[in-house]
């Protein structure tokens, strides 16, 4: 159990999850937290990520800092999001052992698995095919993470575990669709759409592919609830165990947004992985499960959205930064 005065480091404290973290580390009383900005800290960087572990001696690390982006992004970048992530993960994982770190929480994908394992998906179907092709450079990065923890546990006796969370939504999102996950991009389209009185949305993909979404402040109960309850060398899974089509989830942000029009699928665009559904068992006999409604969710979602407005990018990293 961490102790209430114990020093965390939250890496990619701006982004989507790390965010959530925050607000779930200090609802409950967590008060000893550090942070940086990218500006103000270079994961990439092993000197600086260094420097930064020898001066504040953190006692537990959530690593949820990554490059990160939806189908597009990911086929536009690949050396990129193979760098970067590659080099924060090193960095970070390293420098935690190093200077002594007590817990090390790494932050996966449910896109490490591979595209045609079946489903439910088990922890142990990891390395067990070939990866989906339009994210492979961020899965690969996300592998090679969740395999350092596991070697620094082998081989230095560090208590350093790897969770890997389903597709995640909510406050804090980026809604940019050139960038963005598919909700926020769903989110913004119709939002659009409807401002510009539009009789239709065109959505990329068929709408047959499957996913599971898990609000982002559920993820964080998680990922506390791990840090604190779970040691072992292998991963485990976050999400809810319920998947929804594309289509009926398009449905579903429509009737949100209070979007008249139609939606038209445009199958010249991949759809990407046929499904993807965690297998929950391990984490739901730790004590813990999804609460948040995928409607009432979006629901949340698209009231931040309308606060905060679509010009406001919560990346893990800048774009202007991260993406030269």
């Amino acid at each position: 159990m961490m102790n209430k005065k114990a020093k965390i480091y939250v890496a990619g404290h701006q982004g989507l999850v790390g965010s959530a973290l925050m607000r779930e580390l200090q609802e409950q009383d967590f008060t000893n937290i550090v942070t940086r900005t990218p500006q103000q800290l270079d994961l990439r960087s092993q000197a600086d990520v260094h420097y930064f572990f020898a001066t504040e001696k953190p006692d537990y690390v959530f690593l949820a800092a990554a490059k990160v982006g939806g189908i597009k992004a990911n086929n536009d970048q690949p050396a990129a999001f193979m760098y970067d992530n590659v080099m924060i993960n090193t960095n970070v994982i390293h420098a935690a052992y190093k200077y002594g770190v007590t817990k090390l929480l790494f932050l996966g994908s449910s896109c490490i698995y591979p595209r045609d394992c079946a489903q439910p998906i088990k922890e142990d179907y990891l390395l067990t095919g070939p990866l989906e092709e339009t994210n492979k450079a961020y899965a690969v990065a996300k592998i090679a993470g969740i395999q350092l923890c596991q070697a620094y546990n082998t081989q230095y006796k560090t208590n350093f575990i790897a969770a890997m969370p389903t597709n995640l939504y909510g406050p804090g999102d980026t809604f940019d669709v050139a960038r963005s996950h598919v909700i926020p991009a769903l989110i913004t389209k119709f939002h659009k759409a409807k401002q510009e009185n539009k009789n239709q949305v065109v959505l990329w993909g068929t709408g047959k592919p499957r996913r599971e979404f898990l609000h982002v402040d559920d993820c964080a109960q998680a990922l506390v609830h791990l840090m604190h309850n779970y040691r072992s060398n292998e991963i485990i899974n976050v999400g809810t165990g319920v998947d929804i089509s594309i289509a009926e989830l398009g449905l579903l942000i429509k009737e949100v947004v209070g979007f008249t029009g139609n939606i038209v699928f445009d199958s010249n665009y991949p759809d990407g992985t046929p499904q993807k559904l965690l297998n929950i068992k391990k984490i739901t006999e730790l004590g813990w499960q999804a609460n948040i409604d995928l409607k009432k969710g979006l629901e949340k979602t698209y009231d931040w959205f309308l606060l905060h407005g679509p010009s406001q990018q919560h990346s893990f990293f800048s774009a202007k930064r991260y993406d030269s």
